[in-house]
């Protein structure tokens, strides 16, 4: 996360041809639900990865097939070697056992071809791990915002990440609403329409948090409206959380990743 703010530590149902469904797996449909977040249940967000470099975890990620993660690509340009990088999925604590995790090596980390670290616009890349991994209760895949999904402002939607956190590390979990754009700009006069907006004062994700998922429950299943990107200071009245807007990628995520993951229109209001 970029504190202005690189939350880095420098280191549909939307209608596809059956091809694209086939060896992705379902997406989580799992019980739900850090800056103002709580410790979230174990396997709630089975779809969350964690990066780490030299054994330091540095930034989240999200499952969204059997081998690829979606994080932020500022996590990766800085450090683009896949050397004593890994990827834990089904991982609750940073610092105690896991049992229900997998460990991954990166075989390939593709930034998107029109990142600009100045604006952070386009913050979003794809991270391949050495080999599939296994589908469990702890360990699924999220379904992605498909193109032209709409999230209005007040909406309820769902970050998770670590952040920088005493012992033992535990994943967090926090509601924030959905900001406009038209409000949000008022305090990023770089934002596009690539950039999606979400927090309130005292709830925010923040450092340690870059590259990791914002989630809205549609139906019985979640999807990834925004990657975790930028924003000033953490948790702010005037100052909300910066996302990648998922929804703008899915012709690049249908032309990078053999595996197409799973895409799902969202619409959804305030309610």
């Amino acid at each position: 996360y970029i504190t202005f703010r690189f939350k880095y530590l420098d280191l549909m149902l939307f209608f596809v041809p059956l091809y694209m469904w086939l060896n992705v797996g379902s997406c989580a449909s799992l019980n739900t639900r850090i800056v103002g977040g709580e410790n979230a249940p174990e396997g709630a967000w089975p779809w969350q990865a964690s990066f780490h470099f030299n054994n330091n975890h540095f930034c989240g990620g999200s499952l969204i097939n059997s081998q690829w993660v979606l994080s932020a690509a500022h996590c990766f340009e800085s450090n683009p070697s896949m050397v004593n990088l890994r990827v834990y999925l089904g991982r609750q604590s940073q610092q105690l056992a896991n049992i229900n995790e997998v460990v991954r090596e990166v075989s390939q980390i593709i930034l998107h071809p029109d990142y600009d670290n100045t604006p952070s616009n386009n913050d979003i890349a794809l991270i391949q791990m050495s080999s599939t991994v296994t589908f469990t209760d702890y360990i699924r895949p999220v379904c992605l915002a498909a193109q032209d999904s709409v999230f209005e402002a007040g909406l309820i939607v769902w970050v998770t990440g670590w952040v920088s956190l005493p012992f033992p590390q535990t994943l967090q979990e926090v509601d924030v609403p959905i900001v406009s754009n038209a409000e949000c700009v008022g305090s990023y006069n770089t934002l596009t329409n690539n950039m999606l907006c979400a927090g309130q004062e005292g709830k925010d994700s923040c450092q340690g948090d870059s590259g990791g998922p914002l989630v809205v429950k549609s139906g019985s299943l979640w999807l990834e409206a925004g990657v975790v990107s930028f924003g000033r200071g953490c948790a702010l009245a005037e100052f909300p959380g910066v996302y990648a807007r998922v929804s703008q990628y899915q012709s690049w995520f249908i032309l990078t990743i053999p595996k197409y993951p799973r895409f799902l229109k969202g619409s959804i209001c305030q309610t």
